[in-house]
Formats: C-alpha cells, sequence, structure tokens
C-alpha cells in the first residue's frame, strides 16, 4: 500500500486493475526478474476504485464457460514458462489433472475469475485498492504526470513518467433506458435477481440478443422455476459466434500488425466482417440448450421460455415492485403489455471515456479526423510535442488495433509490448557512465 504521500517518482502507474493491467503488473514483475541492473528495472503502481479484485462478478453464472481458450491467459501467449499461467493456478490448486480429464479449452468463468484473482492475491504489493482517480495532471514542463485519487483517507497524488489506462468498459442502456429497483444491465444479475430468492417471480424479461442476453435467460429460466422468461429481441433468432479456425486467426497477435498498418477503409471493412466472431452473437451449444428448452415446454404444455423475436420494447413503466413492458412485434405492429417482476437488458458495454478520466491531461491527447484518439502500434496515444510523459491504453483502441482492443486474447501479449516501450523509456534516461580516466600524458597534450 501507498504512504500517506507520495513522493516517489513511478515509471510506470496503472489507472484500474482488471485482467488487463494485472497482466501488465506480471509482465513488469517477470521484466525486473531479468534485469540485473537495478536502474534497468520499472517501477510502478497501480491504483483501482474496486476494495478488491473482481472481474464481472454479477455474470459469474456456475454453469458458464469462458469463451477463450485457458492458453489465452494472463501470460502464456507472452512467456509460456511463467509461473502466473493458468496452468500453473490448476497446479496450485490440485487440479491439474481433473482439468485434463475435462477435455476442454474453455475453463468455468467462475473458474477463471478464481484463477485471475489467484494471481491478482500474488500481486497486491503492487496494487492501491480503494482509489478513485480523478484527475491526470501534467508537472514538470510535461515530463511527469500527476495520478490524482481519492480513498478513504483523503487524496493521495502519484507521480509518474508514464501512465497506462485500463479501466475496461462500462454497461451501455438504451438512451430512453433510467436503472431503476427493477430494470437492470445484465452486469448486475447476480446481484440483484439474489432478492427474489425468498420470493416466487412470475416473470422476467430480457432484452437483448448477445450471449449475455442468452446466459441471462438461460440463468432466469433455470433458477426460478416458476417464473415466465421472456427475451425480446430485434432478430429472428440468436445469431451463432463464427468461432472457426480461420475466422479465430483475426485474434493472433500477427493480425493486430496487419490492421494497425492498414488503409482505414480496409479496417472497417476487417472489422464488419468480423464482427460475428465477439459482438451480439450466441455460443452455438446454448442457442441449441435454450431451443431445446423451448421444445421440451411445447412437448409439455407448459410454456415458460417465450422466445419473442422480431420485437422491441416500445414502452417501459417502472415502479419499485415491477415493471410494464409494451412489447412491440415489428413485422405486424401489434403490441402487447407485460407485467414482469423485473426486466433486465443485456445491451453490451461501452468504453470508458479515456479523455474524461484523464481530465487535465485529456486536451491534450491528439485526435483523427473521426475525433478518435491517435494511438501508436505500442499502444501510447500521440499527444502534444510538450507532453514528454507517456499515456498507454490498454483497451478503447479497437480502431487503431482491430477487435482484439477490449479481449482477454491480447492481454498477455499487448502487456510485454507497453513493457518493452516504457523500458526503452527508462532506459534513455539512464545516467551515462563517467568518462574513463584519461592517461597523465594525453591530459598534458590536450
Amino acid at each position: 500500500m501507498l504512504s500517506a504521500v507520495d513522493i516517489d517518482v513511478y515509471d510506470l502507474v496503472g489507472i484500474g486493475f482488471g485482467p488487463s493491467n494485472l497482466a501488465l503488473a506480471i509482465a513488469v514483475e517477470e521484466h525486473n526478474a531479468r534485469c540485473p541492473r537495478v536502474e534497468d528495472r520499472i517501477s510502478a503502481v497501480f491504483l483501482e476504485k474496486q476494495d478488491d479484485f473482481g472481474w464481472h462478478r454479477g455474470m459469474l453464472f456456475e454453469t458458464a464457460d469462458m469463451q477463450v481458450s485457458f492458453l489465452k491467459d494472463l501470460v502464456t501467449m507472452r512467456n509460456p514458462a511463467s509461473d502466473f499461467s493458468f496452468v500453473s493456478y490448476l497446479h496450485a490448486h490440485d487440479r491439474l489433472a481433473d482439468f485434463i480429464n475435462y477435455k476442454s479449452m474453455y475453463p468455468l468463468r467462475v473458474e477463471f475469475h478464481d484463477y485471475l484473482s489467484w494471481a491478482a492475491g500474488r500481486m497486491r504489493d503492487a496494487v492501491a485498492y480503494g482509489h478513485t482517480v480523478i484527475d491526470v495532471v501534467p508537472v514538470g514542463g510535461g515530463d511527469f504526470l500527476d495520478v490524482v485519487a481519492q480513498h478513504a483517507g483523503g487524496v493521495r497524488t502519484v507521480r509518474a513518467r508514464n501512465v497506462v489506462v485500463a479501466v475496461g468498459l462500462e454497461s451501455s442502456l438504451p438512451p430512453e433506458i433510467t436503472p431503476a429497483e427493477r430494470v437492470w444491465h445484465n452486469l448486475d444479475i447476480l446481484h440483484r435477481a439474489a432478492a427474489f430468492e425468498v420470493s416466487a417471480p412470475e416473470r422476467f424479461i430480457v432484452v437483448g440478443a448477445g450471449q449475455s442476453a442468452a446466459e441471462s435467460v438461460a440463468f432466469l429460466h433455470e433458477n426460478y422455476p416458476t417464473a415466465e422468461v421472456c427475451s425480446v429481441f430485434f432478430r429472428y433468432g440468436y445469431s451463432p459466434a463464427d468461432d472457426s479456425n480461420f475466422a479465430n486467426r483475426i485474434f493472433d497477435p500477427e493480425a493486430v500488425d496487419l490492421y494497425f498498418d492498414a488503409p482505414a477503409d480496409v479496417k472497417r471493412m476487417l472489422f464488419d466482417y468480423h464482427r460475428n466472431t465477439n459482438y451480439s452473437v450466441v455460443d452455438g451449444d446454448l442457442i441449441q440448450d435454450l431451443y431445446r428448452r423451448v421444445y421440451r415446454e411445447r412437448v409439455l404444455g407448459r410454456q415458460r421460455l417465450r422466445m419473442m423475436n422480431a420485437s422491441r420494447v416500445a414502452d417501459l413503466e417502472a415502479r419499485p415492485d415491477g415493471v410494464t413492458a409494451v412489447v412491440e412485434h415489428l413485422p405486424t405492429g401489434e403490441r402487447v403489455a407485460l407485467e414482469a417482476d423485473a426486466i433486465v437488458y443485456a445491451t453490451g458495454y461501452r468504453p470508458v471515456d479515456t479523455a474524461r478520466l484523464l481530465g487535465t491531461a485529456g486536451p491534450l491527447c491528439r485526435r483523427d479526423d473521426e475525433n478518435l484518439l491517435r494511438i501508436d502500434r505500442d499502444y501510447r496515444v500521440v499527444t502534444e510535442d510538450h507532453l514528454h510523459a507517456g499515456i498507454y491504453l490498454q483497451g478503447n483502441t479497437e480502431h487503431a488495433h482491430g477487435i482484439t482492443a477490449t479481449l482477454l486474447s491480447a492481454v498477455a501479449v499487448r502487456s510485454g509490448e507497453i513493457v518493452a516501450s516504457v523500458a526503452a523509456d527508462v532506459a534513455d534516461r539512464r545516467p551515462l557512465p563517467p568518462p574513463a580516466p584519461r592517461p597523465l600524458a594525453m591530459i598534458g597534450d590536450r
């Protein structure tokens, strides 16, 4: 934990401590372990607003699998020998043989979260929890950035030569929807649904057609056996994610290089072509499982799972004890009013506004013709010339680096690239060794 007054200058201050900056902290530690000279090492500290490590806790369904291979953990793609790998975690928990017999590349999500927590616990000395960054202020003629954070004891300032922003995504609701007691984003579903453990809800509505929506539908249908669950979405049916062999190569490290160097129109083309690897799509096994539930209920004559496809919520009235939603069937225009105990919006996420988070330093970040931040290949933001301190982004760089920018697939390799960039900055600042003394005869001959 940081001292009450921070007077040290860190080579790197990380804002946020989710999977991306956790991977970065590990990469820094492993870099330093390879440096015999203290002056070559990177000093780093991370500031996290949560009181402990947590990653999408509200979506940790017991039956949900990861959609990414366990080999794309925090370290393996960068350093397969690292003892921070998922395999090392399994070995430490005496489950390696069991996982091998599990015969899957995709761990349970609760297990992968436990892996992340295990790694974060080992890096606890590198992070200050309970610190919410409120400003980033250039100082020292632009050579440094003061990261200002609120915490339980007041306000703390940490000085940095480089700042790495990795605050993830925030929930996104339709503009006309306001969260309420019975109006939720799926990110909070486990916490909110717990309120019904002592009651028998009659109906839930889930809005959305992606993986999170389908998982929310499955969870509510399984855990509340007397409740009807209505899935409302624009499409005719859930679309399967494209996880085929060649399409998956869009997540390879080499694909980032190709995407970064491509013309703008090619970038847009590649992104649009491959949206169905990640956005608004559902795992094929889950689609099949939900269809079988619907069919089984039709056979039994007790339909609790209703797929309201090609539909939208046209109107919503929220009350402390429930909601009334008017659902419109788009092909016919027919409308039906549904009384429900709660409505869940699984309507995706959006990047946190980096400029807002950076505060004073935000306007010094340069933008392109589309008002997007200009980012170098090493994830460093292009800034005004007088700001010499580095600002790096983990996430919110899809326009520059492609579809992997917000995904777990890239965290290991990206962290290594950022560490290499910061290490080069450290080397550039290393004081030159004193000149070797010249022989006396040479001094006399000047």
